[in-house]
């Protein structure tokens, strides 16, 4: 039973020694400035395909979206020989769903205005900038882009 408690106090000394040179080395450590680690800026945007003309994630989002809708509009023309006067109308028309009908989308807001014989859609992001641009397209499918201003019909189009 002696040599248990004798054992016992030894290892407990030890583990007393321990934790004191840890506590000393730490706070040894944290008297030494430190030099900040570099920032680094964000990544670069990965293009999602062969030509992908996005400058961001953001982009490639809002791109894609109008890209689902000019399909439905192409589809939903070709089966009632109008355009779809609402978003709501175009559910079900190629790949378009009826999450898709509202317009918040991230960095951008959609606005779609339908007419029988055309519409248009356009993207505006929340804060326009670089990789951030302004979308445009009307019913000949063509997106336009502006990185400077809201997107229309003179902007450049995006290839």
């Amino acid at each position: 039973m002696k040599r248990l408690t004798l054992l016992w106090a030894i290892s407990a000394v030890f583990a007393l020694a321990a934790c004191t040179l840890l506590t000393k080395s730490s706070s040894a450590q944290q008297a030494e400035p430190t030099t900040p680690a570099p920032q680094t800026s964000a990544p670069a945007y990965t293009p999602k395909f062969r030509g992908d003309p996005a400058r961001s994630d953001s982009e490639a989002a809002a791109l894609a979206y109008m890209r689902v809708v000019i399909r439905a509009e192409n589809q939903f023309n070709k089966q009632y020989g109008h355009y779809a006067l609402t978003l709501h109308e175009l559910v079900h028309s190629g790949t378009f769903t009826q999450r898709m009908v509202n317009t918040d989308r991230g960095d951008y807001t959609a606005s779609y205005k339908g007419k029988k014989d055309g519409y248009v859609l356009t993207m505006t992001p929340k804060a326009l900038d670089a990789q951030h641009r302004s979308f445009y397209a009307e019913d000949d499918g063509k997106i336009h882009a502006d990185e400077s201003k809201p997107a229309d019909g003179d902007s450049p189009v995006v290839k």
